[in-house]
């Protein structure tokens, strides 16, 4: 019989327990290039999209839908759900609330990837890393509370088109046409990119070379949130080079450009598993779109810690 767990039982998980599940899911071996692609499917109102996975003994399908009109509507923009199997079986597990699990997952996964260089960074910042965040929304938000669960944050720049009010979790909240906002991110030792622009909102010349650059927004390989100058200055970090091309267009039109060249793209499971050299004298650009095996190595995660308490 399966156990319903809703948005309390996902984010109970975590996020450091879910950036583990990540990283230890790359080392023991899991190949994100075999991945089963997202279905993606034209709907009257929106999109669907199916993510399903199988690994170590588990399949999980999220099936999303995107709803643009929904904004107007005061409802959600994504909704979600996702529901894990047994392999062995193919019973039904869990039914897990989709729209929380996306959100633990995401910044988990960029996480993942650049703890080392987030501690090391650290490290040499005793007062707190500071962090400009592009976008207000639960992914801007969930990155600020995934870096903070692993290391000190002392201050958090939030930008967005129009600015307003400063969240809970930032101490300012600036317009993208203000001023102040180069400053800040010259002085940033992470930059987070979480919109839904279609065209860049970072000025790659201001980045610092020992920065962190985290781009989760964009998912279609015509639009992008980092310019081609960063994506020339860094070293850049994708999840898997079949999906980087295919849906990553701050990686496929800095390519394109002349910008990016495609063979020093860094894998996740190449830096986590054979230590991929990550210059500190240079950007690191962490860029991903989400892929199903993310969501089923957490949903496993959140399933074992809270299916039990059912």
């Amino acid at each position: 019989m399966s156990v319903m767990l809703d948005a309390k039982d996902v984010f109970a998980l975590g996020p450091v327990a879910a950036v583990a599940a990540i990283r230890n899911a790359l080392t023991e071996g899991l190949d994100p290039e075999g991945d089963v692609p997202r279905v993606i499917l034209p709907l009257a109102s929106g999109q669907g999209l199916l993510m399903p996975s199988e690994t170590d003994g588990w399949f999980g399908v999220k099936v999303a839908t995107v709803a643009p009109g929904n904004t107007a509507r005061g409802l959600r923009r994504i909704n979600a759900t996702y529901l894990l199997h047994d392999s062995e079986t193919l019973t039904p597990a869990a039914v897990i609330d989709g729209v929380a699990l996306t959100t633990l997952r995401t910044p988990a996964v960029t996480v993942a990837a650049c703890l080392d260089r987030l501690r090391a960074l650290a490290a040499f910042s005793p007062g707190g890393l500071r962090l400009v965040v592009f976008g207000a929304g639960p992914q801007g938000q969930g990155h600020v509370r995934t870096i903070r669960a692993h290391v000190s944050v002392a201050d958090v720049t939030v930008v967005t088109s129009r600015g307003g009010v400063s969240p809970s979790w930032a101490n300012r909240h600036l317009a993208a046409d203000d001023a102040a906002v180069a400053g800040q991110v010259r002085s940033a030792d992470v930059v987070v990119a979480a919109t839904s622009a279609r065209e860049p909102v970072v000025d790659g010349h201001l980045v610092r070379d020992s920065a962190v650059v985290l781009a989760v927004g964009s998912h279609e390989p015509t639009v992008r949130e980092l310019d081609g100058v960063l994506m020339r200055r860094a070293t850049v970090v994708v999840e898997s080079l079949g999906v980087a091309f295919a849906e990553a267009g701050d990686i496929f039109l800095a390519v394109r450009e002349g910008l990016l060249d495609a063979e020093a793209l860094v894998t996740m499971a190449d830096l986590l598993r054979s230590g991929a050299a990550v210059r500190p004298d240079r950007p690191m650009v962490v860029k991903t779109s989400g892929m199903a095996w993310e969501d089923l190595v957490v949903a496993i995660a959140v399933y074992r810690q809270g299916g039990r308490r059912v």
